[in-house]
């Protein structure tokens, strides 16, 4: 674990976020809007399909 954590102090964040010449760090941030877009839209989707699920619950004959 010292060996570790002595290792990640020196390395700057670029080197310890990259792999074979792709630096993972820049792919996540750029990914995170986007996915927070899709949450917010699967979030009101639920929403619609709560709100119609009711209405058919509460006007059954």
């Amino acid at each position: 674990m010292y060996n570790w954590r002595r290792q990640f102090n020196r390395l700057s964040d670029k080197q310890f976020n990259s792999l074979d010449g792709v630096d993972y760090s820049k792919q996540e941030s750029a990914e995170v809007p986007r996915l927070k877009k899709e949450l917010h839209e699967a979030r009101q989707e639920v929403e619609l399909l709560k709100k119609a699920a009711a209405y058919f619950a509460n006007h059954q004959e």
